[in-house]
């Protein structure tokens, strides 16, 4: 399939009974989803958008997020994405930079949207799901739908066209807004259905939010293999384990924090998780520990997948390369993020943008289908990460003689150290082997004398409480003395970004102070 319209109309005449979206309310089949994305696709013509126009979309997993994507990427429209965890400016910001018409946004944001919609001159049409904000005057979803036409002979994208516009997290910055193809997430799909051992009409669970590229790209997978995405608005571990038991779930995707919360769930051990086949693990490092730990529980289901926007999934850390009882080969290997997939190209270069040889540090770039077109609206960001189609990630790594990619951190994250450079995931790994460290950031916080000292930022496990000293201490047999964290504080959670990671810029804004609550001299 050269298109996301091809693999959605092809879901549809092959598999029309079969449910496409599943969540609190409603179970909705492919034959459904297609006419209310007809529907929805024909009214905003209607009322005057056109192929390439941008649609928002600002609303919590609910199941009108698939007549959202089916319309806009049937239609010709450009799906414009947006955090619903975003201060009202920041919203602003984005659909201003994207010049959206329209904006489809839950009930729930009614405020949101009427604060920033006056300043907004390209949006034209706003349409409320839900109830509770008829003040507002919007039109109410499903009565746009009433006006649309199921059965519309809507205009067919070109592989070339503009399916998503996403916007990046903004670690580093103003988020960046992600161009993504039809033809770049249609062969995205296939490879992402076949790594995640994704079955012909089986079933995924997603709880990590719509908005973002994971969500979506996992759905991809699992509509490019026609069959079930069941969504949860919000992640409870308990209730996500009693729903892959009750649906039957083969499939679904947790951050390393959240399976960590699974795991220490006591329905892991009643509720029949027999149906799960794969438990995808990308979005953050997995501690090495907590792997071990998930591998002993629910068996041989975990892959782990490397991607960002910009590239969508690069590389898998398939079932079989989990072997914590192999050789020390096989253990150094569950601390990588596997090998690239079929359709990319991985390399890992030096400053001067040279390749590097087997085991050498650099910064980790990828080439393939699905490697974004472009920024929106920034020529500059797309000429500094384009380089002859390679995209450069900011991430920095070293892959091993069979091409096993390990990250050690992000490029702007690393901690330099008296000339020593540090890799704060290291760093972390060490600690998490600690048994009363639930979680753990690293950062580097300003230091006279050696320019920047390492700070580890801990979250004890439930009913623990470590010391500075003891975290410290415990990392003298681990790692070398430069490496280790000078200072030590503790909160009860991390600040995390929507895709899961740790929001270190967050971090780095509270402790940027050189001195700590709590203190030990190594």
């Amino acid at each position: 399939m050269k298109t996301l319209a091809e693999m959605w109309l092809r879901a549809e005449w092959q598999s029309p009974r079969v449910e496409a979206v599943v969540d609190a309310r409603v179970r909705r089949t492919y034959a459904q989803t297609l006419a209310r994305a007809r529907r929805l696709a024909s009214a905003l013509r209607a009322r005057g958008l056109r192929k390439g126009d941008r649609v928002a979309m600002l609303s919590m997993n609910r199941a009108e997020w698939f007549d959202y994507y089916a319309a806009c990427n049937t239609a010709g429209f450009i799906a414009n994405t947006v955090n619903f965890r975003l201060a009202p400016p920041e919203i602003e910001w984005i659909l201003r930079d994207s010049g959206a018409v329209a904006l489809i946004y839950e009930a729930q944001y009614a405020a949101t949207v009427a604060e920033i919609a006056p300043r907004l001159d390209d949006l034209a049409l706003r349409i409320r799901i839900g109830e509770g904000a008829e003040e507002a005057g919007d039109p109410d979803f499903e009565a746009i739908l009433a006006e649309g036409d199921p059965g519309a002979d809507l205009p067919a994208p070109a592989p070339e066209d503009p399916a998503h516009l996403i916007y990046t997290s903004g670690t580093t910055g103003r988020p960046k807004g992600v161009i993504r193809t039809q033809a770049q997430d249609a062969a995205n799909a296939g490879e992402l259905a076949l790594f995640m051992d994704m079955a012909h009409g089986g079933s995924t669970l997603l709880i990590m939010p719509m908005f973002h590229v994971g969500a979506q790209l996992e759905a991809h997978g699992q509509i490019y293999r026609q069959g079930t995405v069941v969504l949860h608005s919000a992640f409870d571990p308990a209730e996500a384990l009693r729903t892959i038991e009750r649906e039957r779930i083969q499939c679904t995707h947790m951050a390393p924090t959240m399976v960590q919360q699974v795991l220490e769930t006591p329905e892991i051990r009643t509720c029949d998780l027999s149906s799960l086949r794969t438990l995808c693990y990308a979005a953050a490092p997995m501690p090495v520990s907590v792997l071990r730990r998930a591998l002993d529980l629910l068996g041989p289901v975990l892959v782990d997948c490397y991607g960002s926007t910009e590239v969508a999934s690069a590389t898998a850390l398939h079932k079989t390369s989990h072997r914590p009882a192999g050789d020390a080969q096989d253990v150094e290997r569950l601390g990588s993020v596997g090998q690239a997939l079929p359709h990319v190209e991985l390399r890992v270069l030096d400053d001067a943008l040279a390749p590097l040889p087997a085991r050498a540090v650099g910064e980790v770039a990828v080439r393939g289908p699905s490697v974004l077109a472009g920024y929106w609206n920034n020529s500059r960001a797309t000429m500094e990460s384009l380089r002859e189609g390679w995209f450069l990630t900011g991430d920095m790594g070293w892959m091993d003689e069979q091409g096993y990619l390990h990250l050690v951190d992000r490029k702007k994250d690393m901690i330099i150290s008296g000339g020593e450079n540090i890799y704060c995931r290291e760093v972390e790994e060490a600690i998490m082997a600690h048994a009363e460290v639930a979680d753990v950031a690293v950062i580097g916080v300003p230091d006279e004398r050696w320019g920047e000292a390492v700070k580890a930022i801990v979250t004890p496990r439930a009913g623990c409480a470590p010391t500075a000293e003891t975290i410290i201490a415990h990392c003298r047999s681990l790692i070398a003395g430069y490496k280790r964290p000078k200072s030590v504080e503790f909160l009860a959670e991390l600040p995390r970004l929507p895709s899961g990671k740790v929001n270190k810029v967050a971090l780095r804004a509270r402790f940027r102070e050189p001195a700590a609550a709590e203190q030990a001299s190594v």
